[in-house]
């Protein structure tokens, strides 16, 4: 399904979401108007090691980042295999992949450092490699 958070569109699989499209929209939208920092749905993983990080990602505070390094420490693997990780979330936003940061800027996001930016932004994070961290 496409949707439109802060004027970019996105695909989210909802096929992977036990939700109807109204609801996820619901969520979605209040998370826009900062009424929501975590979504009550429940996700199915593509796979075991994706599943891994999906929930690490999840576990991040809204107005927080980590970084691939932190993330794979935690689950002793490399870095390189969280960023691919994160590549496989088919829900994103929902599932916080915008939180997983490099050590000293912004690194990939499937819709785009812009909307990264605008989300972390949003959230009130603060943005490695800007003038605020």
């Amino acid at each position: 399904m496409q949707v439109r958070l802060f004027g970019h569109e996105r695909e989210i699989d909802d096929s992977r979401i036990d939700a109807a499209p109204a609801t996820i929209d619901e969520q979605l939208g209040e998370y826009e108007a900062g009424e929501r920092t975590a979504f009550d749905l429940e996700i199915e993983y593509p796979d075991d090691f994706t599943g891994a990080v999906m929930r690490a990602m999840m576990r991040i505070p809204a107005g927080e980042t980590r970084t691939y390094g932190d993330i794979a420490a935690d689950l002793e693997t490399a870095p390189i295999a969280v960023g691919q990780a994160c590549g496989r979330n088919p829900v994103p936003v929902i599932v916080p992949c915008h939180r997983v940061v490099g050590v000293d800027s912004l690194t990939g996001y499937g819709g785009g450092l812009d909307l990264k930016r605008r989300l972390l932004e949003h959230e009130g994070a603060t943005i490695p490699g800007s003038s605020e961290s």
